[in-house]
């Protein structure tokens, strides 16, 4: 084995870990972990760039460098460090001008669909993921879809690219116990941040003439949207079947996802969906719209909306419901939630680090 290989650092950004119940800070989470594990020991010392709030989230025997906002003016020291993973491609903490090997993952352009922005925004925003993919040694896409995004509307080049899909966040440990307050069944589950891009307002009408509950987890980010979901309640008299858990535990997460007649997502604006994998690796029904990453995401495993009119909608979960009692197809859906595993994801962070460092 050449010298080359022989890695002095590899530093993982895992600053947006300072918010936890997100993607991003189970997929640093989960990522880290597997990566600490298939690391080759003391040929690749692996560090993570933490926020205090989480430090040592990946054990006490972790190698950690602190977080600091000043680093936004002062970057930290990478002379000691051979590859820099930034992990989300809006990290305020870029190695710019430094030399280092950079890896940059993009999870989404989630901001030029979710209408809010004017066009001044969204070019300010492509500039500065530019500057960032100019600098990059290798870029990351979380799906094929990300990757044709960036390919539409930035340049790339020939900088070498590469597809690595997150995996499946739910881990078999211990027994599921029941939240302080259980959702009577049946019910439907979903879960995100509760802002507009998760198109949650559509789901009240799912609702309509049967005895189903909804239940939506997740950070209430925009008081304005959660007003707009309890309108569209309100109109169609289903508000009281309408149930907003807040941010929620692993646990209660995982009796929601367990216990629920079915896991419905509307989302218009995904790169992943990670939410997606996590309810069909309990084999449950995945009912998601046709938009961005999710059709590549559920595959064949999932039913779809076509568009989001009330009674295409309840027509679609209907359908589904009885397909899926007919099919019974809950093993397939759970080999199609094993097949994305942070173990794969891990290996394939590996693989790359190590190319670039061989080609140092």
């Amino acid at each position: 084995m050449n010298n080359h290989f022989m890695l002095k650092r590899i530093l993982i950004d895992c600053e947006r870990m300072r918010h936890p119940h997100t993607g991003l800070y189970h997929y640093c989470l989960q990522l880290g972990n597997s990566i600490l594990k298939k690391a080759g020991g003391d040929k690749e010392k692996i560090a993570f760039y933490l926020p205090t709030s989480a430090e040592h989230a990946f054990g006490e025997n972790a190698n950690y460098v602190s977080q600091h906002f000043i680093h936004k003016l002062f970057f930290p020291d990478t002379k000691s460090v051979d590859i820099w993973h930034c992990t989300y491609q809006g990290s305020r903490y870029y190695p710019f001008g430094k030399k280092v090997s950079v890896v940059l993952t993009v999870h989404d352009l989630n901001f030029l669909y979710d209408g809010n922005r004017s066009e001044k925004r969204i070019s300010k925003y492509l500039s500065r993921l530019q500057l960032k993919i100019d600098r990059a040694d290798h870029v990351v896409a979380i799906s094929y879809y990300v990757l044709e995004d960036l390919k539409k509307y930035l340049e790339l080049g020939d900088k070498p690219t590469s597809v690595i899909y997150n995996g499946c966040n739910i881990e078999d440990t211990g027994i599921i116990n029941a939240p302080e307050k259980p959702v009577e069944q049946p019910f439907l589950f979903t879960i995100g941040t509760i802002v507009g891009k998760k198109n949650f307002h559509v789901l009240p009408a799912l609702l309509v003439g049967n005895d189903l509950k909804l239940v939506i987890a997740g950070i209430e980010s925009s008081q304005e949207y959660k007003k707009t979901i309890i309108r569209e309640a309100q109109k169609l008299n289903v508000l009281d079947r309408l149930i907003f858990t807040g941010p929620v535990s692993e646990n209660d997460k995982k009796w929601y996802l367990s216990n629920c007649t079915a896991f419905v997502f509307p989302s218009i604006a995904e790169g992943f969906g990670l939410p997606v994998i996590e309810a069909m690796y309990y084999g449950k029904p995945v009912v998601l719209s046709r938009c961005t990453s999710l059709p590549e995401i559920g595959g064949d495993c999932a039913y779809y909306f076509d568009n989001f009119e009330p009674e295409h909608m309840r027509n679609v979960l209907n359908a589904s419901l009885e397909d899926y009692n007919k099919t019974k197809p809950r093993e397939r859906i759970r080999e199609r939630a094993r097949f994305f595993s942070w173990d794969r994801a891990a290996s394939e962070y590996l693989d790359l680090y190590r190319s670039l460092a061989n080609s140092v």
